[in-house]
């Protein structure tokens, strides 16, 4: 096969560049494919952190509660609520081994879970409505006592007091580790390269950086 003119005149033009200039093409060359190398690495390396990661969102339910607004006595009522839950709940799921039967148990339990912070608030002298649900929600990265969630879709119980105009605060239900008491930890839960990824969270923070901002484009 005979190579075309044009293709033959170009390498003759390139072929007859001075021995710096063709130096230089080469390290640009050269760099430029290091640089398409790191970038598939690291887009490879992310893909499997985000698998990970997705994983571990589904492997457990968290827990949701906003307040009706900010002011002190309001916020103090959240944290009545969230205590008489955290201890509900946790005779609830005492016979669960996995998220999907922590889900059903709290699912066959909401009108119990409501009724029991609705007493709490009237408890404290107010008259707010409360709305108890199970949802799939968004959660940034959370840094807890010992572990680190990264940041997805969840599946959670969540209870909105009032207005549900404060701030909020959240916890992992299952499993049970949001009482500094807990005798489970989050590795219950997870596999061994998940549970490094959420206890090991300083080796992973660029990568929690980037899944956080792939988050905040897809959702």
């Amino acid at each position: 096969m005979s190579i075309p003119d044009n293709i033959r005149k170009q390498f003759k033009k390139l072929s007859s560049l001075p021995a710096d200039i063709i130096s230089a093409i080469n390290i640009k060359l050269a760099l430029r494919s290091l640089s398409c190398a790191v970038i598939i690495c690291g887009l490879l390396s992310m893909t499997g952190f985000c698998a990970a990661c997705e994983d571990i969102g589904n492997r457990i339910l968290r827990f949701h509660i906003i307040a009706n607004s900010d002011s002190r006595e309001d916020q103090a009522i959240k944290l009545r609520v969230r205590d008489r839950i955290i201890a509900l709940t946790d005779e609830l799921f005492a016979w669960c081994s996995t998220k999907e039967e922590a889900i059903n148990a709290a699912r066959s339990h909401l009108p119990e879970i409501r009724e029991k912070a609705l007493e709490t608030v009237k408890t404290e002298g107010k008259d707010q409505d409360i709305e108890v649900y199970i949802t799939k929600m968004h959660f940034d990265t959370r840094v807890y006592r010992d572990f680190t969630l990264p940041a997805g879709e969840y599946d959670a119980l969540r209870i909105v007091i009032g207005k549900g105009q404060g701030h909020n605060w959240w916890c992992v239900l299952y499993p049970a580790v949001c009482i500094p008491s807990a005798e489970k930890n989050i590795g219950s839960a997870l596999n061994k390269n998940e549970t490094d990824i959420v206890t090991q969270s300083d080796k992973y923070i660029v990568k929690f950086k980037v899944l956080e901002w792939l988050g905040s484009i897809f959702t």
